[in-house]
């Protein structure tokens, strides 16, 4: 039985050697042969020593997963629910209690509740430690076992156990899941500016934006001074609705290039469409919880100098991830590429660096966050710069930090952004799962909002000065 698992094991390592297009001299396959033998020692004896049974398809795909997240924060392996439950995801509508989560020092963080879901109506917050979930600990799980635990029939509760920053107890949290229809774009006016808020990137981000841009020229007309583009808090998503979006605001040019190991092939994206508001002043909010395509969207914008991009630093997560079918088996998920922003910069780590700073204000000094910026390369695991602009942070990174974020696809090339959406991944924007990503709130109006009141009056100050040239 020994040497059929050590044989079987060898014949899956071959394999998974082709699809990733591994090449291996002949030396190094010896001792690849000596390694795959130790692990054939180690699976037998799990198989006939641990304390509880433990089948052969959970140990092998542990190993999968244990694999390809030790790559980085944003690899991981798929099984066939998970790549199910992906696909759904993408399209804009899942089961589920619409928040966007990560794993943080071996507990669920949440990233960011999603408007309008049970979530965000039970209060849950950006940067909330789920400990419990129906009195369960989540401590010891992963991020899918703990995605998965909250999904559920629809109807049905569960109650999670929140620790929050300044409260001195934990809260206890009953949320009633729902069938989460994502709807990524909403707008509205504010006086003559049109207000777009974006909060991810899905199949329907595209048609969502150019239906709020055309309701908003409507009812405008001449009198639009500009929009206001609000990226904040968001994670990411579809590499492809990325550019749409970015296309939809330029004339011409790169919108993001991409690159695999050793630069061995870079595929670049052009803008596919021209500017849908006539180069009227186009702001762009982002913040520390904007990630991925997000942030390829503010970095086109801003290096073809289209939009003022306004805000604080965003996340910094600028690796591609692609979804590769493996039939019956699910799927990985596996970072392929670094991207980069026309002007031939990568954010991995770094993140987009907003043209005018604006810190939001906090009148409520209880609910003050952490002051120090998390973002890509305080996850543990997390990717060096391909531009070598941040090697030595990478050696101050906390040692607990990890994040998790996660990918979808239109096929097996489609990339999405990384943050797990009630453990269904997400592509894009694995959030961050540090200690804190310490997202800034996004407030429900101009007057609440400073970030966005500032964006408001520098946007009629730039349509004056259109106007007077």
């Amino acid at each position: 039985m020994k040497k059929y698992i050590v044989t079987l094991m060898v014949s899956f390592a071959i394999v998974s050697a082709t699809l990733l297009g591994a090449t291996t001299s002949q030396g190094k396959s010896s001792d690849t042969y000596k390694q795959l033998n130790l692990f054939g020692d180690v699976f037998e004896k799990i198989r006939a020593q641990y304390v509880r049974d433990v089948t052969d398809e959970e140990l092998i795909e542990a190993a999968i997963n244990g694999m390809l997240s030790s790559l980085d924060p944003h690899s991981s392996y798929l099984t066939a629910k998970s790549f199910d439950d992906m696909q759904v995801q993408t399209k804009g509508e899942y089961g589920g209690l619409g928040m966007e989560v990560t794993l943080d020092k071996g507990v669920v963080r949440v990233v960011s509740p999603i408007d309008d879901t049970p979530a965000s109506r039970a209060g849950i917050q950006a940067g909330d430690y789920i400990t419990k979930l129906d009195g369960e600990q989540v401590m010891g799980l992963t991020l899918t076992e703990a995605v998965a635990k909250m999904k559920g029939e629809i109807g049905t509760d569960i109650v999670m156990t929140v620790i929050r920053k300044g409260e001195k107890q934990p809260l206890e949290i009953t949320l009633t899941r729902a069938t989460i229809t994502l709807k990524s774009v909403r707008h509205r006016l504010e006086g003559e500016v049109g207000y777009i808020r974006i909060s991810s990137f899905t199949e329907k981000t595209e048609s969502g934006l150019v239906e709020a841009l055309d309701k908003i020229q409507e009812e405008l007309g001449d009198d639009l001074q500009g929009i206001v583009l609000d990226l904040r808090n968001n994670p990411g998503g579809l590499l492809n609705q990325s550019i749409a979006v970015s296309s939809l605001f330029l004339e011409r040019g790169e919108v993001v290039s991409t690159r695999t190991r050793n630069d061995e092939h870079v595929q670049r994206f052009p803008a596919r469409k021209g500017d849908a508001i006539n180069g009227k002043p186009l702001i762009v909010l982002i913040n520390g919880g904007s990630a991925s395509a997000s942030e390829i969207v503010a970095g086109a914008l801003q290096d073809h100098r289209r939009a003022v991009v306004v805000g604080t630093q965003s996340f910094g997560k600028g690796s591609v991830q692609t979804v590769i079918p493996l039939g019956a088996n699910g799927a990985m998920r596996l970072t392929t590429a670094y991207y980069f922003t026309p002007s031939g910069n990568s954010i991995q780590g770094e993140g987009i660096t907003p043209d005018v700073l604006v810190e939001q204000i906090r009148f409520d000094k209880s609910k003050e966050v952490n002051s120090r910026r998390r973002s890509e390369h305080d996850l543990r695991g997390s990717l060096a710069n391909p531009n070598g602009k941040s090697d030595d942070k990478k050696d101050k990174k906390p040692k607990d930090g990890k994040k998790d974020v996660d990918t979808t696809g239109d096929g097996a090339n489609d990339t999405k952004s990384d943050a797990k959406k009630d453990g269904v991944e997400k592509d894009g924007a694995e959030k961050a799962d540090e200690d804190s990503l310490d997202k800034e709130p996004v407030l429900t109006t101009a007057r609440d909002d400073y970030q966005l009141n500032y964006a408001i009056n520098l946007l009629h100050g730039m349509a004056i000065a259109r106007n007077v040239n």
